[in-house]
């Protein structure tokens, strides 16, 4: 089964792009793939522009061997432009091969290892009554989790450390009122403090007991956070930066996390993404999968979810199913907080690539935040 064509499909969803990749056989089965590195989407674009080269007339049922081939085959390894093209392609692969051999992918990963995979939604604010409010009505539907990020509510473009952590706190403690003990609360700081406003927001929170605190500081030193490690005891999920199994190894090693944010689109996709779990699992690290993407991405983070013994919770900003329905027709299927398992071989979700040609790529780029004096602070 010869890999005959690679197309790309930057997609306009309506206020940001998302980005996919079709991989055809001579056998008439084709794969589909999305890769995660949003706003640089034209920089994946021309990573795989070149991988086309020696990627037709492969086989495309050589996963792993295609893998080692596009992450070393370039002299440079790999970085986070061309592991984002790499995942889609791996994912791609992965939905081929369950296709042609009639099987969901999860089956092919080693099969279930639960019925079902829980998940978190994104919850939207501008004021703390609103974000009770959104909590509120995303629990009545079912969802098991909340989620919402660091922000500086005196200003959109701005954020004050001081007065986001203060922000922070009285929104913990009114979301906790509001919704009792069950509910599980997720909090992304979203790399956006250093050191020590991050080690005293995670201790002033530790009362209202996080599922965990995401992203506490940029994601470039990993000695810097093995110092917030050292001084806080709420959970804390990192990674969905992080490109392969390299960038993971110190917080793996070192336990400098209770939960690993993979982002199946950025890391190597789905044959890398395993090899992380494994190796996660030997330090009693959970998954807690990244997934701020599309219909595509959920599908992937699911059926590797399935198949892993290791899952805490997958991201999920929004029920399937509400968005791209055109482009993704077929999407995997959500019900009181969780995501049921695909019957369908490969990933099973369809992909219809007229309805995504007819979204083209807009040039967008994501928002920037400032301090008050006009220096640049992590987004």
């Amino acid at each position: 089964m010869k890999i005959t064509s690679i197309e790309c499909y930057p997609v306009w969803g309506g206020g940001r792009n998302f980005f996919f990749v079709v991989v055809d056989t001579d056998e008439g089965i084709s794969g589909v793939g999305e890769s995660g590195l949003t706003g640089r989407e034209l920089a994946v674009q021309g990573v795989i522009e070149h991988f086309k080269s020696f990627l037709i007339g492969q086989d495309a049922s050589r996963i792993e061997h295609l893998w080692q081939t596009m992450y070393r085959g370039g002299f440079f390894p790999a970085g986070k432009i061309a592991c984002s093209a790499i995942s889609a392609i791996d994912i791609a692969l992965w939905d081929i091969k369950g296709k042609a051999l009639g099987m969901p992918v999860y089956e092919l990963l080693g099969g279930r290892c639960r019925d079902r995979v829980v998940c978190y939604p994104h919850c939207q604010r501008a004021t703390i009554e609103e974000l009770v409010e959104n909590a509120q009505r995303h629990v009545e539907e079912g969802w098991k989790f909340v989620r919402w990020g660091l922000s500086d509510a005196q200003a959109h473009e701005v954020l004050e450390p001081a007065r986001a952590v203060r922000q922070a706190i009285r929104e913990f403690e009114a979301l906790r009122q509001a919704l009792g003990d069950e509910v599980e609360l997720c909090f992304d700081i979203h790399t956006r403090l250093d050191p020590p406003d991050a080690i005293r927001l995670c201790n002033a929170v530790e009362p209202y007991h996080p599922f965990f605190m995401e992203d506490p500081i940029r994601s470039e030193s990993m000695e810097s956070l093995r110092v917030v490690r050292q001084h806080v005891s709420t959970p804390l999920a990192v990674g969905e930066q992080f490109a392969g199994k390299w960038e993971f190894r110190q917080v793996i090693e070192e336990e400098l996390a209770d939960y690993a944010r993979i982002d199946l689109c950025i890391v190597g996709g789905i044959s890398e993404a395993r090899k992380i779990a494994g190796w996660c699992e030997t330090h009693y690290i959970k998954l807690a999968t990244h997934n701020p993407l599309g219909p595509v991405s959920t599908a992937a983070c699911l059926h590797l979810n399935l198949a892993c013994s290791n899952v805490a919770v997958q991201e999920q900003p929004r029920k399937p199913g509400t968005v791209l329905t055109d482009v993704v027709p077929v999407q995997v299927e959500w019900k009181d907080g969780y995501l049921l398992p695909p019957a369908r071989p490969g990933l099973g979700i369809e992909f219809d690539r007229d309805a995504a040609r007819a979204h083209p790529f807009q040039m967008a780029e994501l928002p920037h935040l400032r301090r008050e004096d006009g220096s640049v602070t992590n987004w």
